[in-house]
C-alpha cells in the first residue's frame, strides 16, 4: 500500500524532517494549531492517522476535523483509525488464518482469485499460547494430560531426540553432578559466581556447566508433538499469504516479542514517517503503551477486517489523564504500583475510555514499570493506557540495542509533530476529560484475589482477608466455611513424607509470562529472593506445582546472567518453556494424592501466580483460591506454603541452625536490584534474542507445509477444518430478518467472562467436545486444550459454554449444561442447541451486567453463533465482546436503564419475538414481546452506521470478502 494517497487534500502538509532532508512527514500540528497543542498525546495519533490515511469513504475530512474537536466532540462521533500494524498470538490468530484460508476457497468457489485474498495490513503471529507444562521439576512427569483430570500411565520410551531421563540433582539443572544437599548450599559463599557473558552457566554448588534445562526440552518436544498440525498450517500460511510474519514456538509470548522485537516506536515506509500503532487479538495488547506506541486488544473479527484493510471504528474516547506524583517504596514493586492504580482506575470508572499519564511521578518509572501497567489496562477496563514517548524512552531503546541513527530521526520527528513528552519543557500539560491523581508514594506491597484482580488485599492484611474469605458467604469472595471445619488438618503421604494440608496451603506457584516477565526489577527480585533464600537453608515443599515461564529468552539470559536462575530452579522454579502456559489453565495436574486430599477434605488450596487472570477454577478445578501477586511474592509464598501468615510477625521457615528466617531477612534492596539490573540487562540480550528470532528453531525450520494457493484441507483432521462462516456469501445486504418465538438458551448473571462462554484451558473428559474427539478416535491425553483447537470449529461449537464454573440460572449451580424446554431434558449447552436447530427454534441468551468481559475472544462471538444464538440481551456488555457480536452476526440488545429480567417479572422460560426494522439506526429501542404477553423495550446496541452495516451483511467477514468477489 503507497504510503501517500494519491489525490490527498492534505499533500501540502507533508514535509521534510529538519536535518534530514530524505525524510517526509505529515506535519499535522501545522494543521491544527492551538487546539492540536491542547489534545492528549493519544488523539493527536489518531488525528495523524486519519489525515495519513484519508480516502474519502473509510477515512473522510470530516472525520479528521471530529478528531481535531476532540474537546467539544468526544463521546458523540465515530471516528475511524487505521493502524500500522496486527499483532496476533496463536490462540486467536489460528481461527483468523484459518478464516483467511476459507475466504479464499468462498472467493474462488464464487468465481474470484484466491491469490489476491491477502492481509493489506502488515501482520505478525506469534506462536505463544501452545505451550503446556507436562513436565517440571525434578520428577519428570511423563503423564501429559492436556484434557485434565487423572494423571496418566507412563510413556513407554522418550522420543530420541531427547535424553533419556535421569535423577536430577539441582532441583531439575541436569548437567550439575552428585547430590545437591543442604549442607552443600551452606558452603556457598553469597556472592555470585564469575560469569563470562554467552559462557556456560555455572551450578553456584558445583561449579560445572549447566546445560539448558531438561524440562524445557521435554515441553519443547510436546508443544511441537501435540501441535504438528496447526504448526504446519502456520508455516503454510507464511508461505501463501504476503504481509504475514509467524513468529515460531519456544520464542517468546506475543507481548513480550512485540515489546522486544516488533515495535517500531515510529514507522518508516519509503522514507515516510509515522507513529508505530497496533491492534491485536489479545487484551494485552496494551502493554506497547508504555512504549510510547497506541494499540489496543480488539476481537479476532475485527482484527481480521483491519488486516483486509478496514479501518477500527470506535467512539472518539473520553481520556482520562492520570497524574503521577511522587516515588514508590523501596518494597513496592511494579506489580504493587499496577494493583494500586487498577484499584484507583476502577473506581474512576474508565471503561471505554483511553487513559493517559502525565506528571513528575511518569519519569520515576521505567520503560519495564510502564509496561507492566499497560498491560494490566484491561484489568481496570480502559481501552488503552498511554505512556507518551519521553527521555525514559529513548534511553530504553537504546539500552536494547535499537540503532543511533534510527533514534536520532525517530527523535526529531516525534518533537516536530509534538509528540514527545519532556518533563522540563515549558509547554503546558494536554487538557484531558478528567484528570485522577495517584501519589507513588502512598503504595504499599498487595496481591489481588482470591477469584478477581480488582480483589485487592494489602501483604500485611493477608492472613486476616483470607480468615474473612473462609467466613464469608460464597460468593466472589467468600468460601462460607464453617467455623468449626475452618482449622481442619489433612494429613497427606506424598514422596514418602508425611505432610499436613489446611485451608489456605498453597499447592500452585508460577512465575509465568504474562504482565512481570517485561521487567527485569521484579523478575531479579524474585531470582535474589530465591539466591537468599537457598543460602539461609530455606525449601519448597515437593508436591507444590512450582514454575518458571519466561516472556522471552531475553528473561532466562539475563536470569542466568546475574546468576540467580539455578537458586530459583532449587527453589522449584525451573524454566519449563516460553509461552503462556499457566495463565491460560495449561497447568499439569496435581499430584493424585494432594488432588484426593484436598477433595475429601474439601481444603481451600491456594495457588499464586504473577499473572494478571484469577478467575476461580482457571488453574485447576481443585484450587478454589487464586491470588497474583510479584513475581518475589510468588516464591515467598511458596516457601511459606500457605497465605496464612503474618510476614511481619511470623518466620516464612527455619533454615540452618535452627533458625527462623521472616521475609525481611531475604528481601533484596533496591540498590541491590539496580546494581544487577545494571549489569545483566543490557543490549547484547535483546540483540541475541532478535538473532535467535530470526533465525527461528530447529524443528521449525525443518517443518514441512504445504505451498498450494489454496489449504489442503484434511477431512480426518481434528485440528484445522474449513468453518462455515461463507457458505452464504452475498454481494448485497438483506434486510435483519425477525426473530421469532426464540428461547432462551442460557440465562445469566453478572461478570460472564469470554473464559465462561469459549474456555482456553483443557477439554474436560465429559463434556461435548470430549465426545467429538473421541469419535474420532483420540485419547484423552490427546485432546489438548479448546485454544490449541481454535481452528476446529466442530470442537469450537462443542466447547462454547463449556466451562465448569458457568453458573447458569435454570440449574441453580455451577455446571456446563442448560434446559431444552420442549422436552424438559437437562443437557449439555450444546446437545440442547442443536435440538433447538433441528427443530428450527433460535435461540437468545438472556445475561446481567458486564457481559463478555476478560481477554478479547473471537470464538466468544463464533460459538454462540455457531450454536443458534441470534440475539444476546444482557444489562451491559464489554465494549469488545459487544463489537465481536455484530461482527459475527449476533445482535447485542440491552434493557433500558434501571430494568432487568427480575424487575420485568421475566423467567427466561417464556419464549421471545423481536421485530427488527427494515432500516436500522444506531441507538435505536426496540420492542421484545413474550408467549405471556409482556412487551418491553431494548436498546439495540448498534453504535453507527458501519456496525449496522456490518450486521446486514451477516456480519464483518462476509463484508470484506465481498471485495474480492
Amino acid at each position: 500500500m503507497d504510503p501517500v494517497r494519491p489525490g490527498s487534500p492534505y499533500q501540502p502538509v507533508i514535509e521534510a524532517l529538519g536535518n534530514y532532508p530524505q525524510k517526509k512527514f505529515y506535519n499535522v500540528s501545522k494543521l491544527g494549531g492551538a487546539k492540536y497543542d491542547t489534545l492528549p498525546y493519544s488523539i493527536r495519533v489518531l488525528f495523524e492517522s486519519s489525515i495519513r490515511n484519508y480516502d474519502g469513504f473509510l477515512v473522510k475530512e470530516t472525520d479528521a476535523m471530529n478528531i481535531l474537536d476532540w474537546k467539544t466532540k468526544q463521546n458523540n462521533v465515530e471516528v475511524p483509525f487505521c493502524p500500522a500494524r496486527v499483532v496476533l498470538q496463536d490462540f486467536t490468530g489460528i481461527p483468523a488464518m484459518v478464516d483467511f484460508a476459507a475466504m479464499r476457497e468462498a472467493v474462488r468457489n464464487a468465481g474470484g482469485d484466491p491469490a489476491k485474498v491477502n492481509p493489506a495490513c502488515p501482520t505478525d503471529l506469534t506462536v505463544d499460547h501452545s505451550l503446556q507444562i507436562d513436565f517440571s521439576k525434578c520428577a519428570i512427569q511423563n503423564a501429559p494430560n492436556p484434557g485434565g483430570g487423572d494423571s496418566q500411565k507412563p510413556m513407554a520410551k522418550l522420543s530420541p531426540l531427547k535424553a533419556q531421563p535421569r535423577k536430577l540433582p539441582c532441583r531439575g539443572q541436569t548437567g550439575c553432578k552428585g547430590p545437591c544437599s543442604a549442607g552443600d548450599s551452606s558452603r556457598s559463599s553469597g556472592q555470585f559466581s564469575a560469569q563470562i557473558e554467552n559462557t556456560p552457566l555455572l551450578c553456584p554448588f558445583h561449579l560445572q556447566p549447566v546445560p539448558e534445562p531438561e524440562t524445557v526440552l521435554k515441553n519443547q518436544e510436546m508443544e511441537f508433538g501435540r501441535n504438528r498440525e496447526r504448526l504446519q498450517f502456520f508455516k503454510w500460511s507464511s508461505k501463501v499469504f504476503k504481509n504475514v510474519s509467524i513468529i515460531p514456538p519456544e520464542t517468546g509470548m506475543a507481548h513480550q516479542v512485540n515489546l522486544e522485537y516488533l515495535s517500531r516506536v515510529v514507522f518508516e515506509v519509503k522514507d515516510l514517517l509515522y507513529p508505530d500503532s497496533v491492534v491485536g487479538t489479545d487484551s494485552h495488547t496494551t502493554m506497547v503503551n508504555g512504549l510510547g506506541i497506541l494499540g489496543w486488544g480488539v476481537g479476532g473479527i475485527e482484527t481480521e477486517a483491519v488486516m483486509l484493510g478496514m479501518p477500527v471504528t470506535l467512539t472518539l474516547p473520553e481520556v482520562v489523564g492520570c497524574e503521577l506524583t511522587g516515588a514508590a517504596s523501596p518494597l513496592a514493586t511494579s506489580i504493587d504500583i499496577v494493583l494500586s492504580i487498577t484499584k484507583h482506575l476502577r473506581q474512576a470508572d474508565v471503561a471505554g475510555k483511553f487513559v493517559e499519564f502525565f506528571g513528575s511521578g511518569v519519569s520515576q518509572l521505567s520503560v519495564a514499570d510502564r509496561t507492566t501497567i499497560a498491560n494490566m489496562c484491561p484489568e481496570y477496563g480502559a481501552t488503552l493506557s498511554f505512556f507518551p514517548v519521553d527521555n525514559v524512552t529513548l534511553k530504553h531503546l537504546k539500552h536494547t540495542g535499537f540503532d543511533k541513527a534510527k533514534l536520532e530521526v525517530m527523535e526529531a520527528y516525534l518533537k516536530a509533530v509534538k509528540l514527545f513528552r519532556n518533563d522540563e519543557s515549558s509547554s503546558r500539560e494536554p487538557e484531558y476529560s478528567q484528570v485522577v491523581q495517584i501519589s507513588l508514594s502512598s503504595i504499599i506491597p498487595y496481591v489481588s484475589g482470591p477469584k478477581r484482580s480488582q480483589d485487592r488485599v494489602a501483604v500485611n492484611n493477608m492472613k486476616s482477608d483470607f480468615q474473612a474469605c473462609l467466613n464469608e458467604k460464597a460468593g466472589v469472595k467468600g468460601f462460607q466455611i464453617a467455623a468449626e471445619k475452618q482449622n481442619d488438618i489433612v494429613p497427606v503421604q506424598y514422596e514418602g513424607n508425611e505432610y499436613k494440608l489446611s485451608h489456605g496451603c498453597i499447592v500452585i506457584a508460577a512465575v509465568i509470562s504474562c504482565t512481570n516477565n517485561c521487567n527485569p526489577s521484579v523478575m531479579l527480585a524474585a531470582g535474589l529472593l530465591a539466591k537468599k533464600a537457598v543460602e539461609a537453608g530455606l525449601v519448597v515443599k515437593p508436591y507444590i506445582r512450582t514454575s518458571l515461564s519466561p516472556g522471552s529468552g531475553m528473561v532466562t539470559h539475563y536470569l542466568s546472567s546475574s546468576g540467580v536462575l539455578p537458586y530459583l530452579s532449587k527453589l522449584g522454579f525451573e524454566v519449563v518453556g516460553y509461552g503462556c502456559s499457566t495463565c491460560v489453565g495449561n497447568t499439569a495436574p496435581l499430584p493424585e494424592a494432594i488432588r484426593n486430599a484436598i477433595k475429601q477434605g474439601d481444603v481451600i488450596a491456594c495457588g499464586v501466580l504473577s499473572g494478571t487472570k484469577n478467575f476461580e477454577g482457571r488453574l485447576c478445578d481443585c484450587v478454589r483460591a487464586n491470588y497474583l501477586a510479584s513475581p518475589p511474592l510468588v516464591v515467598a509464598y511458596a516457601i511459606a506454603g500457605t497465605v496464612r501468615i503474618d510476614f511481619e510477625t511470623e518466620p516464612l521457615g527455619t533454615g540452618f541452625n535452627g533458625k527462623s528466617i521472616y521475609l525481611r531477612d531475604i528481601w533484596p534492596t533496591r540498590r541491590e536490584l539496580h546494581t544487577v539490573e545494571e549489569e545483566c540487562v543490557i543490549s547484547s540480550m535483546f540483540k541475541e534474542l532478535k538473532e535467535k528470532m530470526e533465525k527461528g528453531n530447529k524443528r521449525w525450520n525443518l517443518l514441512e507445509a504445504p505451498e498450494s494457493t489454496l489449504f489442503p484441507w484434511d477431512l480426518k483432521s481434528t485440528y484445522i477444518r474449513c468453518p462455515s462462516f461463507f457458505d452464504k456469501l452475498a454481494k448485497e445486504p438483506v434486510s435483519p430478518q425477525p426473530i421469532e418465538n426464540a428461547h432462551v438458551l442460557l440465562y445469566l448473571g453478572d461478570s460472564v467472562t469470554t473464559d465462561h462462554i469459549s474456555p482456553a484451558g483443557s477439554i474436560a473428559r465429559s463434556s461435548a467436545a470430549a465426545k467429538y474427539l473421541t469419535s474420532k478416535g483420540l485419547t484423552p491425553r490427546e485432546f489438548n486444550s479448546y485454544g490449541a483447537r481454535r481452528g476446529n470449529d466442530a470442537v469450537m461449537t462443542r466447547g462454547t459454554f463449556a466451562n465448569i464454573k458457568l453458573l447458569n440460572k435454570f440449574i441453580g449451580k455451577p455446571a456446563p449444561k442448560t434446559i431444552h424446554f420442549p422436552s424438559g431434558q437437562t443437557l449439555d449447552v450444546f446437545e440442547a442447541a442443536e435440538l433447538y436447530q433441528k427443530e428450527g427454534t433460535p435461540v437468545i441468551i438472556l445475561a446481567g451486567k458486564k457481559y463478555g468481559l476478560g481477554s478479547s475472544r473471537d470464538w466468544a462471538a463464533k460459538g454462540p453463533f455457531l450454536l443458534g444464538v441470534r440475539a444476546v440481551l444482557a444489562e451491559s456488555y464489554e465494549k469488545v465482546h459487544k463489537s465481536q457480536l455484530i461482527g459475527i452476526g449476533i445482535a447485542p440488545l440491552q434493557f433500558l436503564p434501571g430494568e432487568n429480567p427480575s424487575t420485568l417479572g421475566l423467567t427466561g422460560r417464556e419464549q421471545f419475538s423481536i421485530l427488527f426494522p427494515p432500516e436500522l439506526s444506531p441507538g435505536m429501542t426496540l420492542d421484545i414481546k413474550t408467549s405471556t404477553g409482556k412487551v418491553f423495550s431494548v436498546i439495540a446496541l448498534f453504535e453507527n452506521d458501519m456496525e449496522i452495516t456490518l450486521y446486514k451483511y451477516g456480519g464483518s467477514l462476509n463484508f470484506v470478502a465481498r471485495r474480492f468477489l
